[in-house]
């Protein structure tokens, strides 16, 4: 049996002066000859002739040529794989589709969770800073010049430091932005470090200066203890605030602006309560007037520090007009 390739579906085949009269014209043993009769031609298609026995058939093959085969079929061996080609294509799309649902999904899901932040994180603040500090009396705290007081008063403190690292952590999760490939990263200026630097060494070096004073005999002598229940938990957080500062300075976080603002803050408090203890143990005169320009000193820093964020908010501001006014442009 021949097998027949049509390249065109608008091939024809003309066989002048041979009629179909029988059907014996087309048997396996007469088709050679026709082909190979002078009268038979072909038109804008070849034809392939094989030699196959009776009991062999030929696989049909497509070859179609010009703009509408290559956009039916392109160059596969049947239909179906063509089929499943164009099923293929367009798979990508749809799959990417999908991405976009689901990161969108995801990142209203990540805005949901930081919505309670808001609250949560000042909430954690108010608890474990004002509440224990303003509500507590001094005398479930303080039990004289001892190292109990002394342990009592750092643990006031470090219930403080773990609440504000909690908020630092909230504040730092919602100023990120919600997709993670987007790079957020906040560099404090040089002249901020700076000052905060030369901020934080004067407030180390006033208490210091004058207990090594009250040493030498200069002033009224305060024993180490005293000193201690009165000042050592101011110095000891004003060191974690140094550590913590350096921190978000070197990872470039958000919060560098709010860090120094929480810490003083509740240092003021820290001093006052200086201020009532002092009058509990009798205190010299030195060291309430020591506390209580540690107390002015730290007020002018942390108005310094307000506008400091005022400055950024205004200085954000313009970045972002020039930003709109650029891509406008």
């Amino acid at each position: 049996m021949a097998s027949l390739a049509l390249p065109s579906f608008t091939s024809s085949i003309s066989v002048p002066g041979i009629r179909p009269k029988s059907l014996k014209l087309f048997k396996p043993s007469n088709v050679f000859h026709v082909l190979t009769s002078p009268g038979f031609s072909l038109k804008d298609s070849p034809v392939c002739c094989t030699k196959l026995s009776l009991g062999e058939t030929s696989p049909a093959t497509y070859a179609p040529s010009g703009s509408a085969g290559d956009y039916l079929l392109k160059k596969t061996s049947d239909i179906f794989e063509t089929l499943n080609s164009d099923t293929i294509a367009e798979t990508p799309e749809i799959s990417s589709e999908k991405t976009a649902g689901t990161k969108d999904l995801a990142v209203l899901g990540l805005q949901l969770l930081k919505w309670p932040m808001w609250l949560l994180g000042p909430s954690i603040l108010l608890i474990t800073g004002m509440i224990p500090t303003l509500w507590l009396p001094i005398s479930s705290i303080f039990l004289g010049p001892n190292i109990a007081s002394l342990l009592s008063l750092i643990g006031l403190d470090c219930i403080f430091n773990l609440g504000a690292t909690l908020f630092l952590l909230m504040a730092d999760s919602c100023a990120r932005p919600e997709v993670s490939k987007q790079t957020c990263n906040s560099k404090a200026p040089f002249s901020y470090q700076f000052w905060n630097i030369f901020a934080t060494v004067t407030g180390f070096i006033i208490p210091l200066v004058m207990m090594l004073g009250s040493q030498k005999g200069f002033l009224q002598p305060l024993s180490s203890i005293s000193f201690a229940v009165l000042l050592g938990p101011y110095l000891l957080l004003l060191s974690v605030q140094v550590l913590t500062e350096m921190l978000t300075w070197h990872w470039q976080s958000p919060v560098w602006l709010v860090t120094p603002v929480v810490y003083e803050s509740y240092r003021l408090l820290q001093l006052m309560r200086g201020l009532k203890l002092g009058t509990e143990l009798s205190a010299p005169t030195w060291i309430m007037h020591t506390i209580r320009v540690l107390v002015s000193w730290w007020v002018l820093i942390l108005g310094m520090q307000l506008m400091r964020v005022a400055w950024f908010a205004g200085f954000t501001a313009r970045r972002h007009q020039q930003h709109l006014s650029s891509a406008d442009d």
